[in-house]
């Protein structure tokens, strides 16, 4: 909440952040409640009060989905179903194993590969190691930052979609060892405790590539990510080359 504070006082040109008064009066809420927020307190947050404190922190829609995903810390409205359950897994997995001609593959709510076809595998042979987990491949591995073109930018963006995760599953063993691996790294370090970044997807993102076991050249593809209405927290993202590059062959 301070760090978002900070950020919204930036948004608004103040060149600090927003007082703790100014939020409280914005969201019409007294300064001790919002202090008591801030603070860690647990403190009632219904709905309305929820959209006013969004809008005087200026958030984002994924900054919301987090501040609404903490508010209902517990629900069954932000865990649906167990994680470690199967729950339709294996029809997930044929989906990707189907004769598609680009690389998909299925991530789990900690990011876990859980299922990829075969063009991921041509494209990425990490995927076939035991616990393959693409968080960790993009921000620890040598490989992530030789294959992720403007690697400092991806970064950014996967340690602002770790952030929305622990928001979901702030215990989880995996997400939890992710982000102290990370913090172990300076420059991650660095980025991490900078400008607090929560985004929860990137549907539609395009990105660079290199993938020399395809191409000479460098790839430019597009991400397209799909949320399983029977099992949320799991991503099935395929990744289409751009049009004027055409698939590999």
């Amino acid at each position: 909440m301070r760090a978002w504070r900070l950020e919204a006082g930036l948004e608004l040109e103040r060149g600090k952040a927003l007082p703790q008064r100014e939020v409280a009066e914005k969201t019409g809420v007294s300064e001790r409640w919002y202090r008591s927020l801030e603070n860690g307190v647990a403190v009632s947050l219904p709905p309305e009060v929820l959209d006013r404190l969004a809008e005087a922190l200026v958030l984002g829609p994924d900054e919301r989905m987090a501040l609404y995903a903490h508010a209902l810390s517990g629900s069954t409205l932000t865990r649906p179903y167990p994680v470690d359950g199967d729950d339709g897994a294996a029809a997930l997995t044929q989906l990707v194993e189907c004769p598609l001609h680009v690389p998909a593959y299925l991530t789990d709510h900690a990011w876990n590969v859980i299922g990829h076809n075969a063009h991921m595998a041509d494209w990425f042979p990490w995927v076939r190691e035991p616990s393959a987990n693409l968080l960790r491949w993009a921000l620890l591995s040598p490989e992530g930052r030789e294959q992720l073109v403007d690697w400092h930018l991806h970064a950014e963006h996967y340690l602002a979609q770790l952030r929305f995760s622990l928001v979901n599953w702030p215990t989880d063993p995996v997400l939890n060892e992710l982000l102290e691996q990370a913090l172990d790294i300076p420059e991650l370090q660095q980025i991490w405790r900078g400008r607090p970044r929560v985004v929860a997807y990137r549907h539609g993102h395009r990105f660079r590539l290199r993938v020399p076991s395809v191409s000479r050249d460098e790839l430019t593809v597009t991400a397209q990510v799909l949320l399983p209405a029977f099992r949320p927290g799991v991503r099935f993202v395929i990744l289409l080359p751009c049009a004027e590059e055409g698939p590999p062959g």
